[in-house]
């Protein structure tokens, strides 16, 4: 009882002072910088680990423990202050990340070179902290002499154990790999907007073992890093965020073609979303008894290009409705080939001509 109370009362006092100090210095840190502020309210955990074990380990030869005893605790605190070494790495390796991303805005236009930084350091600190946190336990657990005889053993032998452990670890080794490649080639980074397996989406969260895709109607979507490297998908903002959009209209032969592309132009240059750079309709089909119309408009990026196509969409309709209604389509009703004394059916039909005679069967579902 007196050993323990001669190593915890310094160890206490030690700390009771750290704190205050520390506490003293944020206070003084947050009227100057409140991002230095919380830089050091991030590293006072491991701090005060640091702390402790340095005055538990001063205090040790003065509590008189026996042999056995003193080893177990030195042996203890060796550990503690190896997990502790462990601990304020990864917190540096995020500050690091945290202070050198500073300069990159996400939430701006052209956020291309800020997107592709923030996805780059990302990955990395995440496979860093992955590959620490391994090293961390490992040189823990090889403090014990019966771990370290076993792991020099296993290494040795180099026999089916190091098979099945290196196939055992090939998923984790090669989604490590893999995000190290994404790191470096970015074929995608955060907030691209992306198609994989027919599902529309943003990239949220990259992490070293897989992406969270983030769905417009905001389910998740969880997809391994190694997806990216061996599977084609469709990243439509990849080279910037511009986008460009399409609107399809279906209208009868009598539209009048350039009176709709100058109410189109009309529409894009009193929008707020148009970046001013593609406005243009064509006449992409002519089925038997339609016109397909197509307008492509641009925007600064893919939510814009969304919400501009519908604004054009409706509008264009609108405009139709009030001043050419006769150029939308419109229930038709036509009998044909109706034998002599025969009863004509009349099939009502969207835009197509029916030829049904009445017969004993039923006529189609349409």
């Amino acid at each position: 009882m007196l050993g323990t109370v001669i190593m915890l009362v310094p160890a206490l006092v030690v700390l009771a002072l750290y704190r205050w100090l520390t506490r003293r210095l944020i206070r003084l840190a947050g009227r100057y910088s409140p991002f230095l502020q919380r830089l050091l309210e991030r590293g006072q955990g491991p701090a005060s680990a640091f702390v402790v074990i340095l005055a538990l380990g001063a205090a040790l030869p003065a509590a008189r423990f026996s042999l056995p005893v003193a080893l177990a605790i030195g042996r203890g605190l060796l550990v503690a202050f190896i997990l502790t070494v462990g601990w304020a790495a990864a917190i540096a390796i995020d500050i690091s990340t945290t202070i050198y991303l500073r300069r990159f805005r996400t939430d701006v236009e052209d956020n291309l070179l800020a997107r592709k930084h923030v996805t780059q350091m990302r990955i990395l600190q995440r496979v860093a902290t992955t590959l620490l946190a391994i090293v961390t336990i490992a040189s823990a657990l090889m403090t014990f002499e019966s771990v370290r005889q076993y792991g020099i053993s296993l290494f040795a032998s180099a026999g089916a154990a190091g098979i099945i452990l290196g196939l055992a670890a090939r998923p984790v080794l090669s989604n490590l790999l893999a995000g190290i490649q994404i790191a470096m080639s970015q074929p995608i980074r955060v907030e691209d907007q992306v198609v994989v397996e027919g599902e529309s989406g943003w990239i949220e969260t990259i992490t070293s073992t897989y992406v969270v895709i983030r769905i417009w109607d905001l389910r998740r979507m969880i997809v391994p890093l190694t997806y990216f490297i061996e599977k084609p998908f469709q990243n439509w903002t990849y080279e910037n965020s511009a986008q460009i959009g399409s609107v399809f209209l279906h209208v009868d032969y009598t539209v009048p073609v350039d009176r709709l592309r100058r109410k189109l132009d009309e529409i894009v240059r009193e929008s707020k979303l148009w970046d001013g750079n593609v406005a243009n309709l064509q006449v992409t089909d002519t089925p038997i008894d339609m016109v397909e119309l197509r307008a492509l408009v641009s925007a600064r990026n893919p939510g814009a290009a969304w919400n501009l196509r519908c604004e054009v969409r409706e509008k264009l309709i609108a405009f139709l409705q009030a001043e050419y209604p006769q150029a939308l389509p419109r229930q038709r009703t036509e009998t044909i080939g109706r034998p002599a004394g025969a009863a004509a059916v009349e099939v009502p039909t969207a835009g197509r001509v029916a030829r049904l005679e009445n017969r004993s069967e039923p006529a189609p579902q349409h």
